[in-house]
C-alpha cells in the first residue's frame, strides 16, 4: 500500500456536559452521537444528542443547545440551538433532499393508538431483552409506512416534510419499548444516471432469515419519492463465528467505477462483535459474501476524498481513523486513534459514534465524543471535539 501523510490538528471541544461523571449514575445517550452538516448558509454544524438513547426519544427536542456552529471551517465554533436549515443532497432538477436521516425520525407514539394488523414474529434484542413485535410493513396503517425524508425546493429556505413511498413487500417493522418507530437510516448516494441509491437499516424479513437484523439496498428513480428495493445484505454468521443480533448501521460509498462498498455493524448486547465489508457491482441487487474487516466498531463512517483516499472512522473502544490509500477499501491502514484507552470497557471512554465532512482535496473534520474528559480534581466529564485532519498520498 501507498504511504500516506497524515497530519491531525489539536482537536477543538465545542460541547462540554455541565455534569460530571459518577459512579452508578447512567447518563447514556447524553452529549454523544455527533453529525457534521453543512448548513443552507454555508457554516458547519455538529449537531449532538442530549436525552436517552431510547425510541421514545425519537423526534424530541433538547432542553439545552445541541449544536455548535463554524463559520471559519471547523477552526472556531459556538454552542447554538438547531434552528438553522441544514443543506440536502443536491438533485438532478436542482431540488435538494434529506433522507436516511435519524434526525428525521418522526416521534413515536404508543402503539395502543394504532390498528395494528396481526403479527408475524416477535424476537428478542440484546439490549436490555428489548422484545421487537413484527409487522408486515405494507399491511400497518400509512402513518407507519414508507420513508421519512424532506425536500426543499428550488431556490427555497425551508423544508418540506414528505413520506415517500417503500417498495418492499417481504419487508418488517416493529414496535418496541410500547411504541412504534418508523426508522429507515443509512447512507444515500446520487449516481451518475440521476438516480438514488441507498444501503439502509433496520430491516427483517419472515422465513429462516427471521430474527437477526439486516440491511436493505434501495433505488429511487423519481428523485426520492419513491424506493424500490434491490437486494438485501442478509446475516448469516459460520457455525463458528459468534451470535450477534445481525447487520446494522452500515457505511457505504459508490466507487468511481459504480462500484458499491458498505461496512456493517454487528456489536450489540453480547458484546464486540467484527465490523463486515462487503461489495455490489449491480447496483446493490447481489453482494458479495461479508468478510470480516476488523474485531470490533460501531456506525463506521465513510468518506472518500477528491484525492482518491478513501477514509473510514468508527469505534467502541474509543474512536478512531483508518484510512484506504488505494481508494477501494481493498487495504486499510492501521488505525489512528482520537481518544486514549483507559476504562476496561468498550463504552468507558467514547460511545464510539463519530462523523466525517470533507473541507478540500485533502482535508476533513471528524467529530466524536470523549467521556472522559478532566473536570477538576479527581473529576472526568463527557464533551464532543471536532478535529481537523489532512491526508496526501
Amino acid at each position: 500500500m501507498r504511504e500516506l501523510k497524515v497530519d491531525l490538528a489539536n482537536p477543538i471541544v465545542i460541547a462540554e456536559s455541565p455534569f460530571v461523571n459518577e459512579p452508578g449514575v447512567d447518563r447514556w445517550g447524553f452529549y454523544q452521537f455527533p453529525v457534521l452538516d453543512r448548513l443552507l448558509d454555508g457554516r458547519i454544524a455538529v449537531t449532538f444528542h442530549i436525552n436517552a438513547d431510547s425510541a421514545l426519544a425519537y423526534g424530541k427536542g433538547t432542553l439545552e443547545p445541541n449544536r455548535s456552529v463554524s463559520s471559519d471551517g471547523g477552526l472556531t465554533w459556538e454552542r447554538v440551538t438547531s434552528e438553522a436549515p441544514r443543506a440536502g443532497l443536491l438533485l438532478s432538477n436542482g431540488e435538494q433532499l434529506r433522507v436516511g436521516m435519524a434526525d428525521l425520525t418522526p416521534p413515536t407514539h404508543p402503539i395502543e393508538k394504532y390498528d395494528l394488523p396481526p403479527s408475524r414474529g416477535r424476537t428478542i434484542g440484546s439490549y436490555g431483552q428489548q422484545p421487537y413485535v413484527c409487522y408486515r410493513h405494507g399491511e400497518l396503517p400509512p402513518e407507519l409506512q414508507g420513508v421519512p425524508s424532506a425536500r426543499l425546493a428550488v431556490g427555497g429556505t425551508a423544508w418540506t416534510p414528505e413520506r415517500a413511498r417503500l417498495d418492499d413487500p417481504d419487508l418488517l417493522r416493529h414496535s418496541a419499548e410500547g411504541v412504534f418507530p418508523v426508522t429507515w437510516w443509512g447512507d444515500v448516494h446520487l449516481t451518475p444516471d440521476g438516480s438514488l441509491v441507498g444501503v439502509v437499516y433496520p430491516c427483517r424479513i419472515e422465513g429462516k432469515d427471521f430474527g437477526p437484523w439486516h440491511c436493505g439496498c434501495y433505488r429511487s428513480d423519481d428523485l426520492g419519492r419513491s424506493w424500490q428495493l434491490q437486494g438485501r445484505i442478509l446475516y448469516r454468521p459460520g457455525p463458528t463465528a459468534d451470535r450477534h443480533d445481525g447487520f446494522t448501521e452500515p457505511a457505504s460509498v459508490v466507487l468511481p467505477d459504480g462500484e458499491l462498498l458498505a461496512i456493517l455493524r454487528t456489536t450489540d448486547g453480547f458484546g464486540d462483535g467484527p465490523m463486515y465489508q462487503t461489495r455490489s457491482r449491480d447496483g446493490g441487487v447481489q453482494w458479495d459474501e461479508p468478510k470480516i474487516l476488523r474485531a470490533n466498531g460501531v456506525l463506521p463512517r465513510l468518506l472518500r476524498l477528491n484525492n482518491g483516499v478513501l477514509v473510514m472512522s468508527t469505534g467502541r473502544p474509543g474512536a478512531d481513523l483508518n484510512f484506504s490509500a488505494d481508494g477501494r477499501g481493498e487495504m486499510w491502514s492501521d488505525r489512528f486513534p482520537l481518544v486514549p484507552l483507559l476504562g476496561p470497557g468498550n463504552q468507558d471512554d467514547s460511545c464510539g459514534y463519530t462523523s466525517l465532512l470533507a473541507l478540500d482535496a485533502n482535508t476533513f473534520l471528524v467529530a466524536y465524543s470523549w467521556f472522559q474528559k478532566p473536570a477538576g480534581p479527581g473529576k472526568t466529564s463527557k464533551a464532543v471535539l471536532v478535529q481537523r485532519v489532512r491526508v496526501t498520498p
